[in-house]
């Protein structure tokens, strides 16, 4: 499971962006179940995603197919990366640099 914090501004629309960018970038319409909404999508068997505490974070887990090729992998993971950059508003690049200062 992993966390992502949104850039200011699109907090207003999380809930709405969440659920476009699973059909913008994976095609498929998500199931909702409390508030949680789930796609499953080349290499993973589950992508679940749902707003944290405060609304003010993405909350993502995901499972993965071990059996699939490596093209459907490579596929997966940018549209996965896609989706992140459309829903929180930052690049992957921004990403890597906020986890990097949590760590520290």
């Amino acid at each position: 499971m992993q966390e992502y914090h949104i850039k200011r501004g699109y907090e207003k629309k999380l809930a709405e962006n969440m659920v476009q960018g699973l059909l913008d970038q994976f095609g498929a319409e998500p199931e909702e179940s409390g508030g949680h909404y789930i796609v499953s999508y080349g290499a993973l068997k589950k992508l679940e995603v749902w707003i944290g505490a405060g609304g003010k974070t993405l909350i993502v887990d995901t499972e993965s197919d071990m059996n699939t090729d490596d093209e459907t992998i490579i596929e997966t993971n940018r549209r996965f990366r896609r989706y992140l950059t459309q829903v929180t508003g930052y690049t992957t690049r921004d990403r890597a640099k906020k986890a990097k200062k949590e760590v520290e």
